[in-house]
């Protein structure tokens, strides 16, 4: 014990900030019963987190120990302010308002703010708005309305904007816009947040999530216009319909598109670039335009949730020529009975079949009539398969899952060397 004390005791203070850095603060200060060396580095600490539940959601000793320990802070730059705090601290708008002011007093370049979801929002100090050292702003459940003539983050290039109320529709765009680095953008819808059509446009802008977190949207006038040229990765969830325009967007490689609208033409046409593509669509016939083909395509996932989701898979493996990877799922609850009519094979055979497809895997895997004709299909026509990886349902019995093994182990095989594997 004495001589891992003494090898702790010989590392040099920022290797040691460093590591207390990633502690919760509450941690942090425990290291002052160490030594003399350890009663005040805790205050040179540049990344504070302060989280309500390390205090079993007593609201007085949490925002006792915030102030306590922000005032005795020391280091010239805050780093990062991590806050978490709920309801059950009625002054919560204020205290957070002076702990963030303290903040910006103190430079600070990665800020997040979290208030617990389905509580009115809180609002922030609106010298915030004017904040030029921040690189990194992540909010949940906050009030923006003040934002509107006072937003200058010029140097934010991550920016999460999770159930956030603003001023109108125009001001999220005004926001986008101020930050001209902007390299990571998080947007998730909520009723009430006074906006119709979220408009990004970002010519810097490398990831985007765009999410609705409930079903308190109505019409088709609510969505997404999208202008991101350099944007390399997407990933957009909208379980209650609308829409989602994209303007340039040519150069995105990974994509995860989880919607219900009712065309996605020029959604998915935008996205020839990719080389990962993750679907969840209710349409097969309006999912992209005729022609389009995914170039690039390698991993493909398909949600098995969509009435005639096996329409979708055809076009999709006919316009995929480099795919090498698929996997099917069901990752909903079945939004439509399956219609009758059985499954339609590719009139000739796909060049990705033929060529490069090496894994498919099916999870949740039923063994209906269709999915069974999917499953021969893939098995008897990828001669270069390498693994078919089948995982039924947990719900099914022994019995059932003994006929799939039977069923799927006799049919017809392209590759000698496939390996058929059951989870």
């Amino acid at each position: 014990m004495v001589g891992s004390r003494d090898r702790l005791s010989q590392l040099p203070d920022d290797f040691l900030l460093q590591i207390l850095s990633w502690l919760p603060t509450k941690d942090v200060l425990v290291t002052t019963l160490l030594s003399k060396r350890w009663r005040f580095l805790w205050t040179l600490v540049p990344r504070l987190n302060y989280d309500l539940r390390h205090y079993d959601n007593i609201c007085p000793r949490f925002t006792q120990f915030v102030d306590r320990s922000l005032l005795l802070h020391k280091a010239p730059v805050l780093e990062s302010l991590n806050i978490k705090i709920g309801s059950v601290c009625f002054t919560a708008e204020k205290d957070v308002a002076v702990w963030v002011r303290i903040a910006v007093e103190r430079f600070v370049r990665e800020l997040s703010v979290s208030y617990c979801s389905g509580e009115e929002p809180i609002r922030l100090p609106k010298c915030l708005f004017s904040c030029t050292t921040l690189a990194v702003l992540k909010l949940k459940n906050v009030s923006l309305v003040d934002a509107s003539c006072y937003v200058g983050f010029k140097s934010v290039k991550t920016l999460h904007l999770l159930d956030v109320r603003y001023l109108d529709d125009q001001s999220l765009p005004r926001i986008i816009s101020s930050c001209s680095c902007l390299e990571d953008l998080v947007v998730q819808r909520c009723p009430g947040d006074n906006v119709n059509v979220v408009t990004v446009t970002a010519p810097c802008l490398k990831t985007l999530s765009l999410h609705k977190s409930s079903q308190a949207f109505e019409g088709d006038d609510d969505g997404f216009l999208i202008d991101a040229p350099e944007l390399k990765r997407l990933d957009i969830e909208d379980y209650w319909g609308g829409f989602c325009y994209i303007e340039n967007m040519p150069e995105v490689v990974e994509a995860n598109v989880d919607v219900i609208y009712k065309n996605t033409e020029k959604l998915l046409g935008s996205l020839t670039s990719v080389k990962r593509l993750a679907l969840c669509l209710i349409t097969s016939d309006a999912a992209y335009p005729a022609g389009t083909i995914f170039s690039q395509l390698v991993h493909l996932e398909l949600c098995t949730c969509a009435p005639r989701w096996w329409d979708l898979l055809t076009r999709l493996i006919e316009d995929s020529p480099k795919l090498r990877v698929l996997k099917l799922r069901q990752k909903h609850i079945r939004r439509a009975p399956s219609p009758k009519a059985g499954w339609k094979q590719p009139v000739s055979l796909p060049k990705c079949l033929l060529i490069h497809l090496e894994t498919f895997k099916w999870e949740l895997y039923e063994g209906s009539q269709k999915q069974k004709e999917v499953a021969t299909f893939i098995l008897k026509h990828a001669i270069r398969l390498k693994r078919a990886i089948i995982s039924p349902k947990p719900t099914s019995t022994l019995l059932e899952k003994h006929e799939m093994l039977k069923e799927l182990s006799s049919s017809p095989r392209g590759s000698s060397t496939c390996e058929l594997l059951f989870d």
